[in-house]
């Protein structure tokens, strides 16, 4: 009788995030996961979808599995990170601290985890869990799920 091999475990969405952060630069790297972090924390029933596409590394922050219903996301590429609003087009920013110009997002970049803190920026945030489509869980913990990832990608290191 044949024994048959067991079927490879499925990796982690934990472990495969970790793992499409470390293809960044350690930097930049360190940035995405703080970056995270504060977001995280600032959204605990947050579902966390991730998209590492080919031009960037994306984390959605939503009420549910569904894109639309995304408030913020963290958009990170070899250049930097951003804090993209996805209905920032409708937010009142009376400091001019929000960029883009298209029909429906906007997006602030992060030097650091630490522009999450600045009053202007909270008081986007506040707006924006206000406005959303799909309001936040009150109580539970949020999760991560991996929504895609693409085959090919932009380097997400700076060229030496």
């Amino acid at each position: 009788m044949k024994k048959r091999a067991k079927p490879a475990r499925a990796e982690s969405p934990a472990n495969q995030l970790a793992g499409f952060i470390a293809k960044f630069d350690p930097p930049m790297a360190k940035r995405i996961r703080s970056a995270r972090l504060a977001v995280r924390k600032r959204f605990p029933t947050a579902i966390e979808m991730v998209y590492d596409n080919y031009n960037f590394l994306a984390i959605g922050f939503s009420a549910s599995e569904r894109a639309s219903d995304s408030i913020v996301s963290l958009a990170a590429n070899a250049k930097g990170v951003g804090l993209c609003f996805i209905y920032g087009a409708r937010l009142p920013d009376p400091h001019k601290i929000l960029l883009g110009g298209g029909n429906q997002t906007r997006f602030i970049r992060l030097e650091s985890a630490a522009t999450l803190a600045k009053p202007e920026v909270e008081a986007l945030l506040r707006t924006a869990v206000a406005q959303a489509k799909s309001p936040l869980p009150a109580t539970g913990r949020g999760y991560t799920v991996i929504k895609s990832v693409s085959a090919k990608q932009r380097p997400r290191r700076l060229a030496s």
